[in-house]
């Protein structure tokens, strides 16, 4: 006994229930985006967790949803060594420049160094007296303007200078190892906020404790600024900061080493003599209370 099926097309779609992609009228489809229920193309469609959803549902999505952030609020990165790469460049070709033309000799010294006064210079010496009005009139006397003459971009471009080999390799051999790390900790902005408001403070500091007619330029400070905030980050989380006390300790020694054998430096960083005037500023005014002697 056999039996016979036979098979029948099923009826055509009715015109009002057939769909069409909302954003591409002309092309049929049977999806429907998962979140607004509008009907999408193949085009159109990007997987989502669930089904389908249309171009506008996942750019909405991503407007309103919450990016990931970085503990202390910073974004992050995708290459937290680029910041640091781009400063030891500038830091570089600054250097470079200065040493092309002259190195302690070079007129982008006077320009770029920090001066907290104006002073008339003469050959490798200066004249302590003279003035901008009568500078001229003085043998081989040149003027150089400081920042209280006027220029104050002497107290950021100060940060970016260097003369010494030894002061620039190590300066960026410290900022090569430890920017990366707090960028990856900070994110880009406050990372590079911290290091130039670190070098405005320290040519602050030394437009305040250095002699009025000196000449001031490094990274030291900008440097040391990075150092302090990679310490307080690792107090914080209780983390081994031995690393980073060694590479503190080396730069205030190796400071220290030189300046025992150039004492009559004349471009030197403010933070191997700080200490000393510190020291030099308690004995002549001694804490409220203490023995004088």
């Amino acid at each position: 006994m056999t039996t016979d099926i036979t098979l029948t097309p099923a009826p055509a779609a009715d015109e009002d229930e057939r769909l069409f992609c909302f954003r591409h009228p002309e092309r049929e489809t049977w999806i429907r985006c998962q979140r607004c229920d509008r009907p999408i193309c193949p085009d159109c469609m990007n997987s989502a967790a669930v089904g389908f959803q249309c171009p506008s549902c996942i750019k909405e999505g991503a407007r309103t949803t919450r990016s990931g952030r970085l503990p202390y609020g910073g974004t992050p990165t995708a290459n937290p060594a680029l910041s640091s790469i781009a400063l030891i460049a500038l830091n570089v070709a600054v250097w470079l420049s200065i040493t092309s033309s002259g190195g302690a000799r070079s007129g982008l010294v006077d320009r770029l160094a920090l001066s907290p006064l104006g002073r008339c210079t003469a050959g490798n010496g200066f004249y302590p007296t003279a003035t901008e009005a009568n500078c001229s009139t003085a043998p081989g006397g040149h003027w150089v303007h400081g920042v209280a003459d006027g220029a104050y971009w002497q107290l950021g471009t100060a940060v970016f200078s260097h003369v010494e080999v030894w002061h620039i390799a190590f300066n960026m051999l410290a900022l090569y190892f430890l920017g990366p790390q707090l960028e990856m900790i900070l994110g880009r902005a406050r990372f590079l906020a911290v290091y130039l408001l670190s070098g405005l403070a320290s040519s602050t500091a030394v437009l305040w404790l250095a002699g009025e007619h000196s000449q001031t330029l490094g990274a030291s400070g900008a440097i040391f600024g990075l150092m302090g905030a990679l310490l307080v980050v690792g107090l914080k989380l209780r983390a081994n900061v031995q690393q980073l006390l060694f590479w503190i300790g080396i730069k205030k020694f190796t400071y220290a080493e030189i300046e025992a054998v150039k004492p009559l430096m004349a471009v030197t960083p403010w933070i191997a003599w700080l200490p000393r005037v510190l020291c030099r500023a308690r004995q002549l005014h001694p804490a409220r209370g203490s023995p004088q002697r």
